[in-house]
């Protein structure tokens, strides 16, 4: 291959490498609420949380499984007892012993374990709904970070306008003020303005900035990564949103919380009530014993004497008091029961609040944003009319100004209707406990 041809394909691949890495990420709304459900930190500890539950579960029903256990020991004993029977002696053991064993129990009958396993079962399900919550909580943060992002620039883009307009309608006295048909003061007065539109762009600029870094930190993606937000337009808005009378509790995950909570109460007390209940267990020991007047148990010629003992049975304990502890244990889990039965209470309230101002703040957000669209209309044919008047001499540079100025304020008020409408269907959805749906 010629050297020059060797360049070509080096500056291709340099191209295709470099050129494709710094091409920035795009990212929709969907897209933003996507990754961060897999990369949010505190998504992440959610899902760590649920994955502890899981182990938890298994832990607790290690306890109804069979627990062998194996057992060794050496001993030296340098001086060795007698037993003492009428006026002889005899030595018990010798002086070197070894013994390795197995030993086996399988609970029969235990209250406390099996209520135990149904509730770390119910305490897995619990961390699955914080997961869920978690999620629900981060759709929400990040869908009004990415509006906000979205109404900023909006804003920035009349502030663009503006500085267009300002910068002919400078162009335009600079030459009359050289033909000495305007005053000084009208100049000055545009450079004035200009220049507070220019501050006013550059400070929104790096507050979108800011914005997007946040999301960014939010959804969990590296802060120097380029990200490319489209250019979706706040107006494209569901105007006739499902509103809902009766909030459905049992579909909203911080009321299954507080459900789940509840069974998790009763099932510590009915834990507590089975330490009244007895226990049957079976054991079973298995042991090989060594004895040898010298360390010569693990040779194959040695002096050694090992033999054998098992045995089979069962354990029973039955308890009869401890002094009341567990009465009051048992009072206590009743309180807690009690108390998550006021909390389900207020929780209903709550989100019936919620759902009734969300119903309120979105209808009267709609008839705001309807208002406003009239107001921008109006603002622009007041605007249009007095530049038109301002060019024929029929108004003043203040006229024209403080309609531009109008204008500014009504397409900014229509923006910001419009963010306040789309915040107050986040909150709709979430009161019909569909907010997973935004990550479709």
């Amino acid at each position: 291959m010629k050297p020059i041809n060797l360049i070509i394909a080096f500056s291709m691949v340099l191209f295709l490498c470099f050129g494709a890495y710094a091409q920035p990420r795009k990212l929709t709304l969907k897209d933003a609420l996507n990754y961060a459900i897999q990369n949010n930190a505190n998504v992440k500890k959610a899902k760590l949380g649920a994955e502890r539950g899981r182990y938890k579960t298994q832990e607790v029903r290690a306890q109804a499984l069979p627990q062998i256990n194996g057992t060794g020991s050496l001993q030296y004993n340098p001086i060795v007892g007698k037993l003492v029977i009428g006026d002889q002696s005899f030595q018990m053991g010798q002086p070197w012993n070894s013994q390795v064993g197995v030993q086996f129990s399988q609970q029969l009958f235990n209250q406390q374990v099996f209520t135990g396993l149904q509730a770390a079962r119910a305490s897995e399900r619990y961390y699955e709904l914080n997961t869920d919550l978690t999620e629900e909580q981060i759709i929400e943060q990040v869908s009004g970070l990415y509006y906000q992002i979205l109404l900023n620039r909006e804003q920035l883009t009349v502030i663009d306008t503006n500085i267009r307009n300002t910068r002919r309608m400078e162009k335009t006295i600079g030459a009359q003020y050289q033909n000495g048909l305007a005053r000084k003061i009208d100049l000055d007065r545009v450079h004035v303005n200009l220049s507070n539109y220019q501050t006013s762009y550059e400070q929104l600029k790096s507050n979108i900035q800011q914005q997007e870094n946040q999301l960014k930190y939010v959804i969990g993606m590296q802060v120097k990564e380029d990200i490319f937000i489209p250019a979706e337009q706040l107006q494209e808005i569901d105007m006739r949103p499902e509103m809902i009378d009766t909030v459905n509790y049992e579909n909203r995950v911080s009321f299954k919380i507080l459900k789940q909570q509840e069974t998790l109460y009763k099932l510590q007390e009915k834990a507590y009530k089975a330490e009244y209940y007895p226990t049957l267990s079976l054991t079973s020991d298995y042991s090989y014993t060594g004895m040898s007047t010298k360390f010569d148990l693990y040779k194959s010629n040695g002096s050694a004497f090992w033999y054998e003992a098992a045995s089979v049975g069962v354990a029973l304990r039955i308890p009869l008091f401890n002094g009341f502890a567990t009465r009051s244990r048992v009072r206590q889990a009743k309180v807690d029961i009690q108390e998550n039965f006021v909390d389900q209470q207020n929780a209903i309230q709550s989100l019936n609040l919620e759902n009734e101002n969300a119903k309120s703040q979105i209808r009267n957000t709609m008839n705001t944003i309807n208002t406003q669209r009239a107001n921008v209309k109006l603002a622009e044919d007041v605007y249009n009319s007095t530049k038109n008047n301002y060019n024929n001499g029929l108004a003043t540079l203040t006229d024209l100004l403080d309609a531009e100025s109008s204008l500014t304020d009504a397409k900014n008020n229509y923006n910001q209707a419009l963010l306040n409408y789309k915040i107050s269907e986040i909150q709709l959805i979430k009161a019909k406990g569909n907010i997973q749906s935004l990550l479709n």
